[in-house]
Parts: C-alpha cells; sequence; structure tokens
C-alpha cells in the first residue's frame, strides 16, 4: 500500500537515534514503551538509561526493592507503572524462568501492558503483524483520513485499531509501527506541524478541508476536583524529621511524603494554626510553625488539582520516631515533594 510505502520510507531517512532501536531485546523494549507511556522521549530517556544501567535484567529488576524501583521512577509520575513494571518483572523472571513471552496474546497479560504496548512489543521483537495504535497514530490516521470519530471512545479505539491493522506492512510490522510513532511524533505534531514538507500534502484529506487544528477529536473528561494537602514538615533540635509511606490505592502509592492534613477548602493561616493544635502529633506539644510558601502550589495530576502548602513544624523532640533530615532524599517521593525538598534545601 502507497501509504505503508510512503511512511517506512521517511522513517528510514528521519528516524531519531534512540538506543531502543539498536536492539529487539524484549526486557529493553518492554522497559522503553513503560517509560514512554504518557511521557515524552526527551524526557524519558535519561529514565530509560537509569534503568537498564542499575537493572540490566529482567532478574536484576526483579530482585530489586519496590522502594528503590519508585526511587529510580521519581519525577516520571503515573507511578502505578513502576509497580506494575516490578510485579511483571518478577512474573517474567520467577514464573517464565526470564524467558519474556514472544507473542502479543501473552504479552498482554503482563501486568500495566495493554493493546498499545503489547502490539509494540511483538511486532518490534518477534515481527507479529499487529499494529500500535498510540496518540501519535491516532493524530496521523484521523488527520490523514480525515476521522472524526472522538478517539478516547470505544468505536473511536476499535475504529482505529481496525485501520492500523489494515495499513500495516504485513512484511516489516516492526518498521512500520516504529514509523507511523516516529512520524506523528516529529512531523504530524499535535500544534503547527509543517505541512509543507509531509510527504502525505497532496493526499491528506485534513489538510484538504483546512482541518489539521480540529483532529483528532477527543471527548472532554471531567472537570479536575481541586483538593486541598497541608504538609507538615517537622524539624526537630537534632535535625530530624517524619515521613510516612502512603498507603491504599490512591495517588502516589507506597511513596513517602510528610505527615499530611488535608481539609476541604484553603485555609488561613490563623484558621490552619489552630486546627493543628489538635493533630495527634501535636498536641500537647511545643512548637513553632510558619508557613513556608505563601501561595499555594498547585501540582496538576489528571484528575485532580493539589493545593499545596507546605507548613514548617520547629520543635524540640519529635513526636514519634523519624529519620535524620541528612536521609530524606533516600526515599522515594511524589515529584511535588521531591521539588520541596530541593528548595527547602535540608
Amino acid at each position: 500500500m502507497i501509504f505503508s510505502k510512503t511512511i517506512t520510507h521517511w522513517y528510514s531517512i528521519n528516524k531519531r537515534k534512540l538506543p531502543w532501536r539498536e536492539t529487539n531485546n524484549p526486557y529493553y523494549i518492554w522497559l522503553s514503551e513503560i517509560i514512554l507511556q504518557q511521557t515524552q522521549v526527551i524526557q524519558g530517556l535519561p529514565y530509560y538509561e537509569a534503568f537498564v544501567s542499575k537493572f540490566p535484567s529482567v532478574f536484576d529488576l526483579a530482585n530489586a526493592n519496590e522502594s528503590d524501583v519508585l526511587k529510580l521512577w521519581q519525577g516520571l509520575g503515573y507511578y502505578s507503572r513502576a509497580r506494575n513494571l516490578h510485579t511483571s518483572a518478577k512474573y517474567v523472571a520467577n514464573e517464565l524462568n526470564g524467558v519474556f513471552p514472544n507473542n502479543y496474546k501473552d504479552i498482554l497479560k503482563l501486568k500495566g501492558v495493554g493493546d498499545y504496548t503489547a502490539s509494540a512489543i511483538a511486532s518490534i521483537c518477534f515481527n507479529e503483524v499487529t499494529a500500535v495504535v498510540d496518540g501519535n497514530v491516532y493524530r496521523v490516521l484521523s488527520r490523514y483520513f480525515n476521522i472524526d470519530t472522538p478517539i478516547n471512545s470505544s468505536k473511536g479505539a476499535k475504529e482505529f485499531k481496525t485501520l492500523a491493522q489494515k495499513l500495516i506492512d504485513a512484511k516489516q510490522p516492526a518498521e512500520f509501527n516504529q514509523a507511523i510513532m516516529e512520524f506523528g511524533a516529529t512531523q504530524c505534531k499535535p500544534k503547527n506541524p509543517d505541512c509543507s514538507i509531509c510527504p502525505f500534502n497532496a493526499s491528506c484529506l485534513a489538510l484538504k478541508k483546512n482541518k489539521i487544528g480540529d483532529l483528532p477529536v477527543k471527548i472532554k473528561s471531567a472537570k479536575a476536583k481541586k483538593k486541598y494537602f497541608n504538609f507538615l514538615v517537622f524539624i526537630s533540635e537534632d535535625e530530624k524529621t517524619i515521613i510516612q509511606k502512603r498507603k491504599g490505592k490512591g495517588i502516589w502509592q507506597n511513596l513517602y511524603q510528610f505527615p499530611l492534613i488535608e481539609t476541604d477548602n484553603e485555609l488561613t493561616e490563623k484558621a490552619f494554626k489552630e486546627l493543628v493544635l489538635h493533630h495527634d502529633l501535636l498536641k500537647d506539644n511545643a512548637f513553632k510553625m510558619s508557613l513556608y510558601n505563601k501561595e499555594s502550589l498547585i501540582h496538576k495530576l489528571s484528575h485532580q488539582h493539589l493545593h499545596t502548602k507546605f507548613w514548617i513544624i520547629n520543635i524540640e523532640k519529635l513526636p514519634i520516631e523519624g529519620i535524620p533530615t541528612s536521609k530524606i532524599r533516600e526515599f522515594a517521593v511524589p515529584i511535588l515533594i521531591g521539588n520541596f525538598i530541593e528548595s527547602f534545601n535540608f
């Protein structure tokens, strides 16, 4: 098909040199694909290199402590990816004797792996003819064929997968899949793509109809919920602080944070100081409290915006066991707290 030949030819000339393109080792391809979910190449590359260096085999990753995996992941967000990565590494190492699944159906069984990731690994490593559909592919196909079916609908997912499967080059599926993703990432960009140098500018329907900026179509998600976080940063006279591991299935599972007070809305300094007097860690203790950031830091997650304040609690002795402030960088924390730690300069 002309589309397939054109895009693979474009790829042969324009592809970026990236380390995971120098191998077909499924462990490395899997690592790269998990890291690049929800993450651009420029941000993901140093994380990939760090993981390959620290965990050069699936056995090394499987044998690691989860806290070490989360620490290395720190800053990438969507931490469930790291936990699933670790779980799947243990499954491959212990249940499959380190032999990675070699087909789409079995790869899909790994925790944290969906259609896109399974298709990418199966095609790149095992030459299986299964098409990838990620954000880049949605954009390229919706524009070239002028498809306005919302990409985040079940109908859209089926429609684009079927179309991609029809277009894939059965003789070189790995090359085609990498080509169409690369094309979307570097040529058919989300905003202001340079259509004058596009090899499809004579046949792209969206360009003909002046709809490049309108495609792909996406159903608007629900408005992000506001939450109000107040972190208590204890500093004792012997230079210790308190951090706690987050439990449950919510955000930042198994990461560390300072003691947290969540409120229904943003409180004034006076109102918050009255509130903390009754906190389990502070009642019956003498302390001095000051607000580190006068304006709330707004940390935007996919479904919620965290309006965050850090309160410095100077106290003679910690009310519970803590850690030396000098060791705080050894713990895996959310990027919001990591940034505070660096700016506060413990």
